[in-house]
Formats: C-alpha cells, sequence, structure tokens
C-alpha cells in the first residue's frame, strides 16, 4: 500500500511560500518589505524607508518632516508603474500603512521560522483515504497508515498499534513492554522485529557509527603508513645517491691516477728525445765551424802558414769523424699504446649494480622476521663490492725501451 508521506503536500507549500515572498520583496531595496509598509496610490506598496529615500532623491529641496519650514509638499514616481505619486506637506509620512501587507509579513515570518518535519508530520494524508491522516502503524506489514484502512481497507485483518507509541518505541525503546491486545487482538509473540525493546535502528546506527570509527582508525594508520613510506623512500634515495657519489669519486680518483702516471713518461720521453736533439745539434754546430775553418786553410795564399794549419784542421777532422751519433731513440719509441685500459668489464659489471635481496636470518630456528623493520637497511647497493670486484689497481706498463 502506498502512502503520501507529505512530501507532494509540502512541494506544494514550499512553492506557495516561494511566490508569496516574491509578493512580499520590495522593488527598492530588493528584500521582504520592512515595516512600516505603505500603499501609493497605484495600489503599489513600499517600504517607508525607501518611499522616503526615493522621495528625497527627487525633491533636493524638501526639508525633512518637522522642520517647520519648506515646501508644501513634492513628487516622485512609483518604481514599479512609474505613476507620478504627489505628497503632501507630510511627505511619505502623509502615505497610508497597508496593515494587511504588514500582517501577511509576520504570518510568513512564522510559518518560516516553524520546523520542516512538524510541517510534514501535519501532512501525512493517506493516499487511499485523502481526508484520513496517518495515525497508527500496522505491525504485520510494519507500514503506517491510516484508522480507515484498519477499519475498512487492507489492513482490517492485521495488528495495529498507536503510531506515538511505536515510535517511541521504536526510537528509544520500551521497558514497559506492550502487554497484552494492542490494537486487534493479537499476541504479543507476534510483535515483529521492529518492536523489539533494543531498536533496530539505534542499533544499525550505534555499529554504523562503530564501523566507521574503525575505518576512521584504518585511514589514520594507512596515512601513516603513506608518510612512512615517503621517509624511507627519502632516505634510501639519499643513500642511493651517497653511494653512487662514492663510486664517482672512486672512478675520478683513479682516473686522476692513470692520467699522472701517461704524463710524466710522456714527460721523460720528450725530455730525453729533446736532450738528443741538443747533442746532435751541438755536435752539427762544431762540425759546421769546423767545415768553416778547413775552407779558410785551403784560401791560404802562403804555403808556410798553410802547411802550419793544415796538419791541426786534418786531426780535428779525423776526431770530429770518430765522434758516434749513434744514439737516437729506438723504433716505436714514441709510442704510447701501452697506456691504454679495457673498461668493458668494470661497465658490464657496473650495469649489473642492483638493490641486494632481502637478508635471511642467520638462525632459521628464530621464525620470520617482521618485513616492515629493517627494509632501508637492506636495500642498499652493492657498490662497495663492485668496486673491490676490479681487482687491483693497475700499474702503467713501463717503456720497453729503457728511459735515458
Amino acid at each position: 500500500m502506498n502512502f503520501a508521506v507529505g512530501l507532494k503536500p509540502l512541494l506544494a507549500e514550499a512553492r506557495s511560500m516561494e511566490s508569496l515572498e516574491k509578493q512580499l520583496i520590495c522593488p527598492i531595496c530588493l528584500e521582504m518589505f520592512t515595516k512600516p509598509v505603505v500603499i501609493l496610490p497605484c495600489q503599489h506598496n513600499l517600504c517607508r524607508k525607501c518611499a522616503n529615500d526615493v522621495f528625497q532623491a527627487s525633491n533636493p529641496l524638501w526639508q525633512s518632516r518637522g522642520s517647520g519650514a519648506g515646501p508644501s509638499g513634492g513628487r516622485f514616481r512609483c518604481p514599479s508603474c512609474r505613476h507620478e505619486v504627489v505628497l503632501d506637506r507630510h511627505g511619505v509620512y502623509g502615505l497610508q500603512r497597508n496593515l494587511l501587507v504588514e500582517n501577511i509579513i509576520d504570518i510568513y515570518k512564522q510559518e518560516s521560522a516553524r520546523p520542516l518535519h512538524a510541517k510534514a508530520e501535519q501532512q501525512l494524508m493517506c493516499e487511499e483515504h485523502e481526508d484520513e491522516r496517518i495515525n497508527i502503524y500496522c505491525l504485520r506489514c510494519e507500514a503506517p497508515t491510516c484508522s480507515l484502512c484498519k477499519v475498512f481497507g487492507a489492513h482490517k485483518d492485521c495488528e495495529v498499534a498507536p503510531l506515538p507509541a511505536v515510535y517511541q518505541r521504536q526510537k528509544v525503546g520500551d521497558p514497559q513492554g506492550w502487554g497484552n491486545g494492542h490494537g486487534g487482538g493479537g499476541s504479543p509473540s507476534a510483535t515483529p522485529t521492529l518492536l523489539r525493546p533494543q531498536s533496530e535502528l539505534s542499533d544499525g546506527i550505534a555499529m554504523l557509527v562503530a564501523g566507521n570509527d574503525r575505518i576512521q582508525a584504518i585511514i589514520t594508520q594507512m596515512e601513516e603508513i603513506c608518510r612512512t613510506i615517503e621517509e624511507n623512500g627519502r632516505q634510501q634515495k639519499q643513500h642511493v645517491g651517497l653511494r653512487f657519489d662514492s663510486l664517482c669519486s672512486i672512478l675520478e680518483e683513479r682516473k686522476k691516477e692513470l692520467l699522472q702516471s701517461i704524463a710524466r713518461e710522456q714527460e721523460a720521453k720528450v725530455q730525453r728525445v729533446r736532450g738528443l736533439i741538443r747533442q746532435y745539434g751541438d755536435h752539427l754546430e762544431a762540425s759546421s765551424k769546423l767545415v768553416e775553418t778547413a775552407i779558410q786553410a785551403m784560401e791560404e795564399p802562403q804555403m808556410a802558414v798553410y802547411l802550419q794549419h793544415s796538419k791541426e784542421l786534418l786531426k780535428k777532422i779525423t776526431d770530429m769523424s770518430k765522434v758516434s751519433m749513434s744514439s737516437r731513440p729506438e723504433p716505436g719509441y714514441e709510442s704510447m699504446d701501452h697506456f691504454s685500459i679495457n673498461v668493458d668489464h668494470v661497465a658490464e659489471m657496473l650495469r649489473t649494480i642492483d638493490f641486494q635481496p632481502e637478508a635471511l636470518g642467520e638462525d632459521d630456528g628464530d621464525g620470520p622476521t617482521d618485513s616492515s623493520e629493517g627494509v632501508g637497511d637492506e636495500e642498499s647497493l652493492e657498490a662497495p663490492e663492485a668496486a673491490e670486484d676490479v681487482g687491483p689497481r693497475q700499474k702503467p706498463l713501463s717503456s720497453p725501451h729503457g728511459q735515458h
């Protein structure tokens, strides 16, 4: 059985109140009329204050009431219909008050202040018997109904109870019990679950509240887990960054050492070759001077002088030709290929750097460990091991040709 539980009448009343409110809006301030309300000759209404503001704006030379001197009256136009309103020396105070509108405003405010459930409660009418209010409760069908439905309608064979009693029973519980013979001869054992001493609705509310508390606790716990995850992730990122920075420092240090080894041998070889260049240059310079001296001796016209110097020149030439110029860099001396390195295995090792698996307990009899603790310590890089696997640092190969 369906009932109009006040929704349609309540909506109709709300629409009526809304329409009434529109009729009680002042066209000047666009709010509900403020008493006193005055009616103009054109039958439109204004707040006296708003009417006075319009009148003062239209008659700036008109003095306020009680000034004693001034013009005898004034005029202004109705803001709703533009009808010209002529006032006497009393101004807007000479306009008649609309007591009917003021009373309607009072009634409207009283109706608006009433609780919604009180209005709805008065409008609970039976859908089958439109003029009958719903005032009893069918215990078998668990539905509110009216008296005519109990006498002539679908609930004539059902057990019923007064609506306030069922309301009180369901909401707060009735420690006195129902007694015997409530509303139609039914036995108390037939009382449905709805009328148990402890209300199902109250129990449901308590259950929902308890469930909400548990859910809120879970949410709070998960939010804390999120914050812990973020903090642990930040720490691990910082830890990983430091380990890789350490690896980069080791590589930079080793790079510097190897470059210094290359620079030392480069400098030694260059110094040796430059020394040979100076030695050969000095020999060349001495030989050139000796040739120049011998040429000058060949041009000597005096035989005695020529014979006197020729023997000495021959000896110098002989000594000069005996000087050995065999000291020179060996073939391939300029090569620096022995300083080449192979880092392919190291690069491959670096590419395999990964997080360490979770460490198993040393004693299996201790049982499983809490995986939520120590995760940050377990997820460390194998950077030190990778650095140690590179092996001992290779010293630069010495030159197959001795350094001179």
